[in-house]
């Protein structure tokens, strides 16, 4: 059976400096005669009235990024970039979490609505259960981690126990045997970290909060500024492994200002809640009056009222 990853690496927000180094060095190549030039300053001249983006960040695993349909997801999280305080704000959701899905009779995870109706339907189900207003998605594969891994020289993380796994039969095949204690993972060894799952006493928050450690390290990494002679490799790896319904002129805008990003000023959260076993199957159950401060304190500036997405069921 398949083995897929738990956990993934906020790759978009590695792209947006990818991205903005790109757009700064073809804007000072006086040597450029590409129309390329002109396309991005006209993207960049437009309105600059919005000061956040906030995305779904959905983790796969596939060969193909762009033709996943029918495939479950492995990872969401809900991130919040303000540029105007620098403030990366991230919720993960754990995939087992019950939810409302939108054609659906009954409750179900809520990791199936990609499998139903990709990544458009798993942002109606975030948005109904959350009860946010959310467009924006970024659907990436496992892949691209140990790609940019190995482009920013290894990622440093505290491995909370010696890790130990194989399994031949999985697709790619895994192989897991990592050290208790800090150390800095190269690409295959992130990976391995990512993967691994069966020594976590709280089991998927476990792996989460595995995942947020390795989230905000890579972030840091990402930002150094030697970085920027890498970025014909990290777009190749982009354009692999990443689609996202996002405009290019807002993401040319935010791209540009991804220098702010604040990496000691990072919010990590998970869905509050707990695991539940109802009729024969394990969820993961929202605390929905927790939930409802921790999306007001992250995501919304002003107090709403959750309804569980009965409203947002009825439209679209």
């Amino acid at each position: 059976m398949k083995k897929f990853l738990k956990t993934f690496m906020v790759a978009f927000l590695v792209f947006l400096v990818i991205f903005g180094g790109i757009i700064t060095f073809v804007l000072k190549d006086d040597n450029s005669k590409n129309t390329l030039v002109s396309n991005i300053s006209g993207l960049i001249k437009g309105d600059d009235s919005k000061k956040d983006i906030t995305f779904l960040l959905l983790g796969i695993d596939s060969k193909d990024v762009t033709k996943a349909k029918g495939q479950r997801t492995d990872t969401m999280m809900l991130c919040k970039y303000d540029d105007t305080t620098g403030k990366v704000s991230i919720l993960s959701i754990p995939r087992d979490t019950m939810a409302t899905i939108r054609g659906r009779k009954n409750k179900e995870k809520i990791n199936h609505a990609h499998a139903y109706g990709g990544p458009e339907l798993s942002v109606k189900a975030v948005k109904d259960l959350l009860g946010i207003e959310l467009d924006y998605y970024v659907r990436v594969d496992y892949k691209i981690v140990e790609d940019v891994v190995e482009l920013i020289g290894g990622v440093e993380v505290d491995v909370p126990m010696d890790m130990k796994y194989s399994d031949p039969t999985a697709d790619p095949p895994l192989k897991i045997n990592l050290k208790k204690g800090k150390q800095t993972l190269n690409g295959n060894e992130s990976l391995q970290f990512l993967r691994y799952r069966k020594g976590y006493a709280d089991q998927d928050l476990g792996r989460i909060g595995a995942q947020q450690q390795f989230m905000s390290s890579a972030i840091k990494k990402a930002l150094n500024p030697l970085n920027i002679i890498k970025l014909p490799q990290f777009v190749e790896t982009y354009i692999k492994n990443v689609d996202t319904n996002i405009p290019l002129d807002t993401i040319a805008k935010f791209a540009l200002k991804a220098k702010n990003v604040d990496t000691e000023n990072m919010e990590m959260a998970t869905l509050p809640g707990e695991a539940k076993y109802i009729s024969g199957v394990w969820y993961f159950v929202h605390n929905k009056e927790k939930t409802q401060e921790t999306v007001n304190s992250m995501f919304i500036e002003q107090n709403v009222v959750m309804d569980d997405g009965e409203k947002e069921k009825s439209k679209n």
